[in-house]
């Protein structure tokens, strides 16, 4: 801290101009030019100095907030010397925020400096209003030595004046003596002006002498008994007063030797005391760690003395740390916390409040317990007001601080109301006023939250228990009605305000205004269904039946848009979900497609065809039976696509491709997007699957809409048919029993590559398919079959195209005892002659 001189607000420092009698100035022009460049600069600086002034000044119009523009304006002031302009800017920064210790000293020394001793109460004052807004034992110290010096009546010693010091000190005491670190600078202090007092009493007065000098040792048995930092110092410097006053002590030694045994028991307890905190305290005056590490440490040493039990002192290292960190809200949150449970009520605890929300004003957490507070110690109306009017001057970070705060206010309101306790007069009118503006300042930014049906809840009760006025409740409920119409619990809330009035036309006549609202989630059905609920317990037959004419074809049409809302919301899951598994498709295809491309065709087919070799052999071994499959591998040597793994795991041991459809529902009109867990889902009351397989397009991939599902018994399947016409994803499904007719037809099928796809993917000339099918096994994982596999040399297949002909759709005319007919292509090729004559007999 930079000492202020007699004169500290001076515009500049004033230089010793005075010369020697020896000093000879040689060049004339050489010091004037200096004197004038001096000049010049001067004048820069002042320029410089009265922009930043203007700056800084118009910053703090528009932003009065602004904390460090209100520092950096006082220093500049303070350098100028406008002692005025300082004053005021000093008084404006003290009223939105505290001031540092050192910013105290630094104008309680600036006003000390620019007085004389007439002008003491003024600094007192300043003081005083140091001392109050955080813990500095050096305020503390500049403080006393102040009122030493400049207090007339200390200095004088006279009666008046050393009771006045002695009040001092020990109120100095009492908020600071118990700082482990600088606690000992107050008590040497103290002792020092006793002993000065002592020295100022006549040696006749051997009374008064004994007297002071009780009152001296008194204070050191004090400090030895208190755990302070140099406290074997204190130690030492109390035997030698002893010395001096004629005992026979050794001064030398710091033991306990030769003093009394209760001082001697309170010193070696302290001494313990401070050993124990020495630890803590060297953590919490460290310089070179981060401000975090020592919030942390300050935290741990709190939660060591709260262990204790001692008030006082944890009250002090409280203190200690907000001057630390005055702007941390959970250390004053913390604090509050630990004196209304120790304290409960009281002046300190007020002091704490005001001074915590003078830190943090942002919080509105703070100024809730400062209302209560107050409450708790009785405060006046005037005073609780002039605290919440303040409050809503802050600007908090959430809408639900702000409702917390109006409702507090409320609650005490209320409660002094109703207990008619205390000398002032309320009447409801204040309540009603706070719910008021309440409803104004939240309503446009609550549209539809709880936090508003609450206040307007608590609003409307009370306007009926105090306030005696239903009109004015019913008006309540129409104005949060206005914002929150939309609101099931808003409809509901005004409801049972009304069927507990027993006022059975006003709920009937509400009903008839919201069943046809819209209201968010489920609450238009929710109040149909209520409604219906009313008329049976409190209305008549026509009264419900004039109810259900309302309210059926609304819940009809709720019920529609519900399912269309539903198909909307299933649709766009399943589009993403494809999306992303295309994705993850082409990703893969383009990962492998890397690999095989670097290979040389030749290269690729002799892979190709070892992998085949090694999968065959596997797939015999686990018992797969899929030999059919490679039947015609090396006749015209071409290589099959090789059955995944994934493929032979969901076939399983000793399962076959052999669909019989003797216990199978044939699904159409299946939504494209469908796949096996929506089957799976749609038909889990049913139970009893074990397979499904659904049609996919041969080129495309593409679902075909079409779908078998195998059932273990007839029992499952005829509840599945039962779920005819019912929806999925938003398409009626058509289920039948699969029930083909011709089972010569179906030994061809299933003696055919394709297995289960009837006609579907009968193989062509060039052996392509036109459509392949996925089959689920009973344990729900696909496997893909692909058609035209391997060609089948033992038919072949003439006539007509039945293609992907549904084996319980035939065509027109087509019979299972229909004789096979040969078309006129499949005899021997004609001649010209022969055409020319089957035509000119026509």
């Amino acid at each position: 801290m930079e000492k202020v001189e007699k004169s500290p607000i001076s515009t500049e420092e004033e230089e010793d101009t005075e010369m020697g009698e020896g000093d000879v100035v040689e060049n004339p022009k050489a010091s004037s030019k200096s004197s004038s460049d001096s000049e010049s600069s001067d004048s820069e600086d002042e320029a410089e100095q009265n922009e930043q002034l203007q700056t800084l000044e118009s910053e703090l119009s528009t932003n009065p907030s602004n904390y460090d523009a209100h520092v950096q304006y006082i220093k500049l002031l303070r350098k100028r010397g406008e002692i005025e302009k300082l004053r005021e800017a000093r008084e404006n920064m003290n009223a939105l925020f505290p001031l540092s210790p050192s910013m105290w000293m630094e104008w309680a020394k600036d006003e000390a400096s620019l007085s004389d001793d007439s002008g003491f109460e003024a600094v007192e004052k300043l003081y005083e209003r140091g001392i109050s807004e955080y813990l500095s034992v050096s305020l503390w110290c500049e403080y006393l030595n102040y009122a030493q010096e400049h207090d007339p009546e200390v200095r004088q010693c006279s009666a008046d004046g050393i009771s006045k010091a002695r009040n001092l000190f020990e109120r100095a005491v009492t908020a600071a003596a118990l700082h482990v670190a600088q606690g000992f600078r107050i008590w040497d202090a103290y002792t020092q002006f006793e002993q000065a007092i002592l020295l100022t009493i006549d040696h006749s007065d051997i009374q008064a002498k004994e007297k002071q000098v009780q009152c001296i040792r008194s204070i050191f048995h004090r400090h030895l008994s208190i755990p302070l930092a140099n406290l074997r110092a204190t130690l030492l410097a109390y035997k030698a007063w002893e010395v001096e006053q004629g005992n026979a002590l050794d001064a030398e030694s710091d033991t306990v030797d030769g003093i009394s045994s209760h001082v001697a028991s309170a010193y070696q307890k302290a001494e313990e005391m401070y050993n124990a905190r020495a630890h803590h305290e060297e953590q919490i005056t460290r310089q070179d760690i981060s401000e975090s590490e020592r919030f942390q440490h300050f935290v741990s040493y709190l939660e060591y003395e709260q262990s204790f039990g001692d008030p006082a002192r944890v009250q002090i290292l409280y203190e200690r740390a907000i001057t630390d960190f005055p702007v941390s809200s959970d250390l004053w949150l913390d604090y509050m916390r630990y004196l209304d449970k120790t304290l409960k009520a009281g002046n300190v605890v007020k002091d704490v409040y005001s001074r915590a929300t003078r830190n943090c004003p942002w919080v509105g957490e703070l100024w809730v317990r400062y209302l209560l507070c107050l409450e708790r110690g009785h405060g006046s109306e005037k005073e609780i007001s002039s605290v919440f009017e303040k409050s809503l001057q802050c600007t908090f970070s959430t809408l639900e601080e702000y409702l917390d705060l109006f409702l507090t206010r409320v609650d005490g309101l209320r409660r002094r109301i109703s207990s008619a306790r205390g000398d002032d007069v309320l009447n409801y009118s204040l309540i009603r006023e706070s719910f008021q503006q309440a409803a104004d300042y939240l309503s446009p930014h609550m549209k539809n939250a709880d936090g508003l049906l609450r206040l307007h809840a608590y609003w409307a009760r009370l306007e009926l228990k105090l306030g005696n006025d239903l009109v004015a409740a019913r008006g309540v409920w129409e104005s949060l009605l206005k914002t929150c119409g939309s609101m099931l619990e808003a409809w509901q809330g005004y409801i049972s305000m009304e069927i507990e009035l027993g006022h059975i036309n006003e709920v009937r006549a509400i009903y008839k205004r919201c069943y046809s609202k819209r209201v968010s989630g489920t609450g238009s059905e929710d109040l149909c269904h209520a409604w219906l609920r009313f008329e049976r317990e409190f209305g008549t037959l026509e009264d419900l039946d004039h109810a259900l004419q309302k309210v059926t074809p609304r819940l009809k049409e709720l019920q529609l848009f519900r399912l269309q809302q539903e198909s909307k919301s299933v649709i766009e899951a399943t589009d993403k979900r494809e999306k992303t598994s295309q994705k993850t498709a082409r990703e893969k295809r383009k990962s492998g497609s890397s690999a095989i491309d670097e290979q040389s065709p030749a290269k690729r087919q002799k892979n190709t065809s070892q992998y085949q070799k090694k999968l065959h052999e596997k797939e015999n071994t686990q018992g797969k039976n899929v030999a059919e499959a490679n039947d015609g591998e090396g006749k015209k040597g071409k290589v099959d696509k090789p059955v995944n793994e994934q493929q032979m795991k969901d076939t399983g041991p000793g399962k076959t491709r052999l669909y019989t459809d003797q216990c199978t529902a044939f699904i159409s009109n299946l939504d494209y997007k469908a796949n096996y867990e929506d089957l799976r889902q749609f038909f889990s009351d049913v139970g009893g699957i074990t397979s499904m397989r659904i049609l996919h397009d041969r080129f495309t991939g593409k679902s075909r809409g079409l779908a078998y599902v195998d059932f273990v018994d007839d029992e499952h399947l005829a509840a599945a048919v039962m779920k005819n016409k019912q929806m999925l994803l938003g398409k009626k499904l058509s289920i039948a029993r699969s029930n083909p007719k011709q089972r010569e037809r179906e030994s061809f099928v299933l003696n055919a590559p394709g297995g289960h796809e009837d006609a579907s993917n009968r193989s062509g000339i060039d052996g392509s398919s036109a459509s392949k099918e996925s089959v689920e096994s009973p344990k729900g994982s696909r496997v893909p079959q692909s058609t035209a596999s391997k060609r089948v040399e033992n038919f072949q297949l003439k006539g007509k195209n039945t293609f992907a002909v549904p084996r319980n759709v035939r065509p027109l005319g087509w019979t299972s005892n229909k004789p096979e007919t040969r078309e006129e292509g499949d005899e021997k090729p004609k001649s010209n002659d022969e055409f020319r004559k089957m035509f000119m007999k026509t």
